[in-house]
């Protein structure tokens, strides 16, 4: 396998990456309105024994959707490094602004 096409592999990777991340939000969407909705149907604040279980409880909650938040700036940091390795710096360029990669490529087509 060539750079060219390791290159074009890792950004269908990168794609199919956000595609994921999409789908997980969609669900994680859903599944917050969900969460939300029983939150405000269920629970009072003569459901808790005290103040501090009642902010013991809200504090569970956020502290689930932070760990989903910090997963996909994980995985966007990835994709982001992938991208600086597969596209070339302005710097790196030096005129070549036609050609993919900053390379010439050829992809099987007579041009």
């Amino acid at each position: 396998m060539n750079r060219e096409q390791a290159y074009l592999r890792m950004l269908s990777s990168t794609a199919n990456m956000q595609w994921n991340i999409a789908i997980m939000l969609e669900a994680k969407a859903a599944e917050a309105e969900k969460l939300r909705s029983w939150i405000c149907n269920h629970l009072y604040s003569h459901s808790f024994s005290s103040q501090q279980s009642q902010l013991g409880q809200s504090i569970q909650m956020h502290e689930q959707v932070i760990e989903v938040i910090e997963g996909i700036t994980k995985l966007n940091q990835g994709m982001v490094s992938i991208l600086k390795a597969v596209l070339p710096d302005d710097e790196e360029d030096n005129g070549n602004s036609g050609t993919s990669f900053g390379k010439s490529i050829s992809f099987g087509d007579n041009d």
